[in-house]
């Protein structure tokens, strides 16, 4: 799929912006955790690379990739 670059930023946002409300509503993250989150994953830098295609996902897609990165990195941290 060929997208403009605005269009390619729009898609990104709106999924970012789902990514951390989902957070917010399923995790019960705070607003600042929530952020945290989302803009320090590596699912963050992926979703940046128009090659991964990412950005042409679902937000639910999405999420359950940042959802297990986060579940792996609280179990390193805890071992």
């Amino acid at each position: 799929m060929k997208v403009s670059e605005q269009e390619f930023r729009f898609m990104v946002e709106g999924i970012t912006s789902d990514l951390i409300q989902l957070l917010m509503d399923r995790e019960r993250y705070t607003l600042p955790k929530a952020v945290e989150a989302v803009y320090g994953s590596d699912i963050y830098q992926a979703l940046l690379r128009p090659a991964s295609n990412l950005y042409v996902q679902s937000s639910g897609y999405v999420y359950e990739y940042l959802l297990k990165e986060l579940n792996s990195r609280a179990l390193t941290s805890v071992s």
